[in-house]
């Protein structure tokens, strides 16, 4: 706790300088953005820099890997966005950090994603993009960066590790729901993993009130962040997800969406029953999401019902959802505050009955921050989380994060 406490100490004090560096910031933001051709081709970099600290509980909650309780995971991302004319726009994004999630593991260097945009037509109303792009699920992803998201994590829906492994295939039942360890989580998956940065193919537009959107990817939503290349998994077995969504208003959204595809690695293939392919095993998920905003009150709730097709178990169905609000006390200080929620179906044992495939869970998080410039951002969080069966294990964790916007 002292580290943490050492370190939100630090990141304070970087912010005595913010408005000295505020002006080198915008004149950064002017020299890294370049035009040509009377500005018919529009380039410009930008990027933030996060300097995160973690105080957690044994085993590490969600996505975090790590053995010990204090975590300092500093994150450099880098943005390019390429306009030509109208029609024609490409992005991509790289990260210099210690993995995908926070972790221990020393320094590597992504592209995270990477996608050409084709709008022929100026309204909107169709767009064609290809490349490795977050995926069109849900209203989360839209808002998930550092700067955008008012906490320092995301929703559980989108980093609880279930019993659920893309690995290796169960060898029984009871193998099924007593194989999930967590000193070994890192070998199973969530039902989303972040933003799924996945490779494909997706179309979208906006038709009046209505928005659509519709994309082949070559991973499932629960794939994690090595299955979403192209030189890692091809598209042999495709996964399809869309949404559908109604805005009556400027207050209001509505969304629904769907996901079909194989959840499986292709080294999975050999641990599947004979004469099965990963093709006969499925991730479904239906999701339903709605957000209002009205003066300096946020709204977002997104739900997820999903199925597991498992070999030598059958259907494991689980629900999560979470209700988050945010509101803006002044113009720079805002408080947030989110409920999540996690619940496991039964499989069928065969001897014994039905059995819980895993162990249901909330969560709470409240987080407060502060935009000290348009280019500086403090962020404090605490997250309680509760297993409600089995166990009732309790997990505490206290986050901070100081993001710099260039």
């Amino acid at each position: 706790m002292k580290v943490l406490q050492a370190l939100s100490i630090c990141l304070l004090a970087c912010t005595v300088h913010a408005f000295d560096v505020d002006d080198f910031l915008e004149r950064l933001d002017s020299t890294l953005t370049l035009s040509a051709f009377h500005d018919v081709l529009r380039a410009r970099l930008s990027g933030t820099v996060d300097l995160e600290a973690y105080h957690f509980q044994q085993p590490a909650p969600g996505l975090i890997d790590s053995s010990i309780d204090n975590l300092f995971n500093p994150r450099l991302s880098l943005f390019l966005d390429v306009q030509a004319g109208s029609q024609i726009y490409f992005f991509a994004q790289s990260q210099v950090d210690r993995g995908f999630d926070p972790s221990t593991h020393g320094a590597q260097v992504r592209l995270d994603e990477y996608a050409l945009r084709f709008t022929p037509w100026d309204d909107g109303r169709f767009n064609l993009q290809v490349g490795k792009f977050a995926t069109v699920v849900g209203n989360f992803v839209k808002r998930h960066l550092s700067w955008e998201n008012p906490f320092v994590d995301a929703p559980l829906a989108y980093e609880n590790i279930t019993p659920i492994s893309d690995k290796e295939a169960p060898s029984s039942l009871l193998d099924f729901v007593r194989r999930f360890e967590p000193a070994g989580k890192y070998e199973f998956n969530p039902v989303i993993w972040g933003p799924s940065y996945a490779s494909g193919v997706s179309i979208s537009g906006r038709l009046g009130k209505f928005d659509y959107a519709a994309e082949m990817k070559n991973s499932a939503l629960s794939s994690r962040p090595e299955s979403w290349s192209v030189t890692e998994v091809g598209f042999g077995n495709p996964t399809f997800s869309g949404r559908l969504g109604f805005r009556p208003n400027e207050a209001w959204s509505f969304g629904i969406s769907a996901s079909d595809g194989a959840y499986f690695r292709p080294e999975a293939e050999g641990t599947l029953p004979r004469g099965r392919d990963i093709d006969d095993y499925r991730e479904l998920v239906l999701g339903q999401d709605i957000s209002f905003a009205w003066h300096h009150l946020q709204l977002w709730t997104e739900l997820y019902e999903a199925r597991f097709q498992v070999p030598r178990v059958g259907d494991a169905d689980t629900f999560a959802y979470y209700l988050e609000a945010k509101y803006k006390f002044t113009p720079q200080l805002f408080g947030a505050l989110r409920w999540n929620q996690q619940l496991f179906g039964d499989v069928r044992d065969g001897v014994s009955g039905d059995v819980r495939w895993a162990q249901d869970l909330g969560r709470i998080d409240a987080a407060l921050g502060y935009r000290f410039t348009p280019h500086t951002q403090l962020k404090l969080q605490y997250s309680f989380q509760h297993e409600t069966t089995g166990k009732e294990n309790d997990n505490h964790l206290v986050a901070a994060q100081f993001t710099i916007r260039f």
